[in-house]
């Protein structure tokens, strides 16, 4: 997660200094829509492993139905 993350902050950067540089607008909207892209898949990463560990965790202990309404509000700010 943190190598995913410190890739999409260095994108980020990169896209920084190409608007100060004046880039062309459609490229800079390219490689913003590749940052959306890598910030979704991390998301999913993220996702996965909480349903591969909190959750099933959270069923062993029978907390499962708070833990399921923590993920659903989060998935809710998520995605809008």
């Amino acid at each position: 997660m943190i190598n995913r993350l410190s890739r999409i902050e260095g994108h980020v950067r990169a896209i920084k200094r190409m608007i100060e540089s004046g880039a062309p607008c459609p490229e800079v909207l390219i490689q913003l829509a590749a940052v959306g892209s890598a910030v979704q898949k991390t998301a999913r990463v993220v996702l996965e492993d909480h349903i591969d560990s909190c959750l099933t965790q959270a069923a062993k202990d029978g907390t499962a139905a708070g833990e399921l309404r923590s993920l659903k509000d989060a998935l809710d700010r998520y995605i809008g």
